[in-house]
Order: structure tokens, then C-alpha cells, then sequence
């Protein structure tokens, strides 16, 4: 018992050391690269196939999935039909679970080192619980302390503030004691709903300089390479 009470206060001295309790990480383009090497070129594809003749430029693509929910890109940029689009997500899953997609480099010394001071990682994404379960374990070897995914009813997922009231709940967790990160104003949507802080991804908008004004404007911290971020977090 002794023992116990001795390693619960050692776990609770090791977390009032950490700068945020509860990392609450994006996925596709915070911590894996899929913009580049999923979505855009299997988006790319699937429209020359219903829309020949269309031109789909990298930027183009980005900036779409900056302003708008996806489904929306589809609906009212390229007018799909619910049969199309219906396609388009069945195609992605497989392309996604197919090809490979990098992580963001540093990213795992962010996860490392939080798990191993006792922090939560949690993920809030638009991705598929699959598929998140699947880069973390490939990537790095865990499983994160909670997954809020696209396959959520949609009042639940991002940008709903849900996940993060839901997540105070089961940690026992104060707003001030988490931190979202996200490439995208969706997550700044939920953080801010939620008064939970925010840093924004910028390295994952490197090439793109000028879409990230908004977002630096929006969010309480912004790093342009994981290297910063690891060092604000840790204070390396």
C-alpha cells in the first residue's frame, strides 16, 4: 500500500511538471502527411474519372479542406451526387490503408516525451479510428489515451466542442490543462468553444505561407517546425 501511495505521488509530481496534462492531436496533416501523399492525389484521380477534363491543382485542394468541411468540397465545389460521394469516401479508405504517408519528422519525440512524463495523447480528427490506431502503432508504438473520429455522429465530431467536454470528464481534466493542435480552423472552432488553448500546426503549411495568416491570428501559439514545438512543450 505503501508503495502505492508513493508511486501515485511521484505520477502526479511528473504531471504538474508538464505544460499541458492532455496533448490533443490532429491527425492527417499535424502528425501524418496526407494531404500530400492521400488525399490529394486520390481526390485528384477520383475526379478525372467523374469529371474529365478537370484541372485539380495542389493548392487548390488545400485550400478547399482549409475553408471548407470535406463533404462540402465535394457538394458544393464539385457538385457530387450522394452516389459519388458515397464512392469517393469507400476509394479513400482503401487508398489510405494502401499507400504509404509519412509522419511530420519530431513528431514522435512530441508523443514520446509526453507519455513518458505521464501526459495524456489523445487524438481529435476527421480521420477513421482505423486508421489512426493503425499510424500510431505503426509510427509509434501506442495507442492514444482517447479517439474522437469522423465515424462520430456529426454534432459529436469536430468542429463540436464534444470531444473536449467529453474528455474532461473521463480524465478529470480543467480546460487550462489541455492543448489542441490542429492545421485547421475546424480544431480552432472546437478549442475555442471548449476555452481550451490552441497551437497551430504551421509545419504542416510550409509552402503556403500566406494561408496561414488567419490561423496564427486565430490560434494562442504557432510553430512553424515540430523541433519549436518540442522545445515550448518541454523547454529543451
Amino acid at each position: 500500500m505503501l508503495c502505492v501511495r508513493s508511486c501515485n505521488k511521484a505520477d502526479w509530481l511528473v504531471k504538474k511538471m508538464l505544460k499541458y496534462k492532455c496533448l490533443v492531436l490532429d491527425h492527417d496533416d499535424t502528425v501524418v502527411q496526407t494531404e500530400r501523399y492521400i488525399g490529394f492525389p486520390y481526390f485528384k484521380d477520383f475526379l478525372a474519372e467523374i469529371r474529365p477534363g478537370t484541372n485539380l491543382t495542389f493548392r487548390q485542394y488545400v485550400e478547399d479542406c482549409n475553408n471548407m468541411v470535406f463533404a462540402d468540397v465535394c457538394r458544393l465545389r464539385w457538385n457530387m451526387t450522394d452516389e459519388e460521394q458515397a464512392r469517393e469516401y469507400q476509394g479513400w479508405k482503401a487508398y489510405y490503408r494502401d499507400n504509404p504517408h509519412p509522419i511530420f519528422p519530431g513528431i514522435e519525440q512530441v508523443i514520446a516525451r509526453q507519455k513518458a512524463a505521464g501526459g495524456l495523447v489523445c487524438v481529435a480528427s476527421l480521420s477513421r479510428e482505423e486508421d489512426i490506431l493503425r499510424d500510431y502503432n505503426t509510427h509509434f508504438g501506442i495507442v492514444p489515451d482517447a479517439i474522437y473520429d469522423y465515424e462520430l455522429p456529426a454534432d459529436k465530431r469536430k468542429p463540436s466542442s464534444w470531444p473536449l467536454q467529453d474528455l474532461m470528464e473521463r480524465f478529470h481534466l480543467k480546460p487550462e490543462e489541455i492543448l489542441v493542435v490542429d492545421d485547421m480552423k475546424l480544431g480552432w472552432m472546437m478549442a475555442s468553444g471548449a476555452g481550451v488553448d490552441i497551437a497551430y500546426a504551421a509545419w504542416s503549411k510550409a509552402e503556403f505561407p500566406d494561408l496561414t495568416a488567419e490561423m496564427r491570428g486565430l490560434c494562442r501559439y504557432s510553430f512553424d517546425i515540430v523541433e519549436q514545438f518540442l522545445h515550448f512543450l518541454f523547454k529543451e
